[in-house]
């Protein structure tokens, strides 16, 4: 039991790191193609979108920084967390552009470290 409870949040971290991923990616496409293009700027920049990312974000981040922090008593990957999901928050009260951008970046890169570190934390 014990062993598929820390495949589970391995998994989630992993998962976590990818959402982080497709985050950045996803912002650095739509100021592109905004910009570039001026095209998908209605469905690209909905706030919808950041908000369903946020709130998968705030889930997975819960689940996984948390229990690896009691876990392994390292709360740096907790508090990177936080500072991530902090700037992604911020994110959502500008309006879009490169300030969203930006703090989104931020965010989701800080959290990808906060992910990664817990991964690593749990290999030893």
């Amino acid at each position: 039991m014990r062993l598929a409870m820390l495949s589970i949040r391995d998994r989630l971290d992993r998962v976590g790191v990818l959402l982080s991923g497709l985050c950045a990616v996803h912002c650095l496409a739509s100021l592109m193609l905004v910009a570039g293009l001026g095209l998908g700027g209605g469905w690209l920049l909905a706030p919808a979108i950041h908000r369903i990312g946020l709130a998968l974000a705030i889930a997975v981040g819960a689940m996984t920084l948390v229990v690896g922090a009691i876990r392994h008593r390292d709360p740096v990957p907790l508090h990177a967390g936080a500072v991530g999901l902090a700037l992604m928050t911020l994110a959502l009260f500008v309006g879009h552009g490169a300030e969203e951008a930006i703090l989104t970046i931020a965010g989701v890169s800080v959290l990808a470290y906060a992910h990664l570190r817990n991964i690593r934390a749990g290999s030893c």
